[in-house]
């Protein structure tokens, strides 16, 4: 197998994407605890479904990176059924090595339905418990680890051990619904081998059970964590960094939203792919926003994922105000 750039570790699924309209969206002050409404016990009308293969937080990075020039892979499990073969074929499509996109007999591959209303979605999620290990692998420059089922306590254990041993390898750590919810504790020798963090505002709360928002106080909280460079992004407001001594805040790149899917890992996966090319962390966080830009003029996580010439030319072209700011 030819040098891998970036490993990426996590579960792969199909999006089933239904674009429903007759609903209504409840929210408290400041658009917080937000619930989508649809009436009980009727039968409500459905605009379109798109079933996207070979999606999820890794397998949309594994495809963003390739995308970008680099040798990316994945590490995943899919059942012995129609959608696992169809997942791996269209990684193939994107150029991801395969290699490491494991079969598990008697297991079903993940499946989730996405509620599309407006220009947001509600996912409806379900993990399928399989037989996690890392196995015999080469070591990669990163390791890209990001959503897995709740059964994966120990295979965290096991790739941590993996980067002890190989200091060659990075870590870049994009935890997902179960790794936030196990907690920073149960995850602490994950985050103090991580090389590079990613997560939202609200994802930031809950990892350090704070509700403060103040960005500088939870980008160092999460670095006193390990990781040694912190990403956080707050969606439409934009995308700060943290390298353990500066703070740098990066507006969205100017766009109108059509489907918001995939934001986030268009985001980390760029970033983490302009660092492998030998950016700074100022010209990472100018990349990222745009790739996300790109992603959420179509529906799903990978259809607007961009070249680098693509992505280069947008920067190119960006506005006077499109600027990486210290803060």
């Amino acid at each position: 197998m030819k040098n891998i750039d970036i490993l990426a570790i996590g579960d792969i699924v199909t999006d089933a994407f239904i674009k429903i309209k007759e609903a209504t969206v409840t929210c408290e002050v400041d658009h917080k605890n937000c619930k989508l409404c649809v009436a009980f016990g009727e039968k409500i009308p459905y605009e379109s479904v798109d079933v996207l293969k070979a999606v999820g937080n890794s397998a949309n990075a594994a495809v963003s990176a390739s995308r970008l020039g680099l040798s990316s892979a994945l590490l995943s499990y899919v059942g012995d059924d129609m959608d696992g073969k169809d997942c791996i074929l269209e990684l193939e499509k994107n150029n991801v090595i395969t290699d490491y996109v494991r079969t598990e007999k008697g297991k079903k591959t993940n499946y989730h339905y996405v509620l599309w209303y407006d220009v947001e979605r509600t996912i409806l999620i379900k993990h399928e418990q399989f037989s996690y290990s890392l196995g015999d692998i080469a070591a990669p420059r990163f390791i890209y680890l990001s959503s897995l089922g709740e059964n994966s306590l120990p295979f965290h254990t096991e790739i941590v051990e993996f980067v002890k041993n190989n200091p060659e390898t990075k870590l870049a750590f994009q935890p997902g619904t179960f790794q936030i919810k196990l907690g920073k504790d149960a995850l602490k020798e994950v985050y103090a081998h991580t090389e590079v963090f990613f997560c939202n505002v609200e994802e930031a709360q809950k990892i350090l059970s704070v509700t403060s928002r103040d960005i500088k106080s939870l980008m160092k909280s999460i670095g006193e964590l390990g990781p040694k460079y912190v990403f956080i992004t707050d969606g439409i407001e934009g995308a700060y960094a943290y390298d353990g001594t500066e703070y740098w805040f990066m507006p969205v790149f100017p766009h109108t939203p059509f489907e918001r899917t995939g934001a986030g890992d268009a985001f980390a996966s760029t970033v983490v792919s302009a660092l492998l090319l030998g950016l700074s962390t100022k010209e990472a966080l100018m990349w990222g926003p745009i790739n996300s830009m790109s992603v959420v003029q179509q529906v799903g996580a990978q259809k607007g994922l961009l070249s680098r010439e693509a992505l280069e030319e947008h920067l190119k072209n960006a506005p006077d105000t499109y600027k990486a700011q210290q803060i």
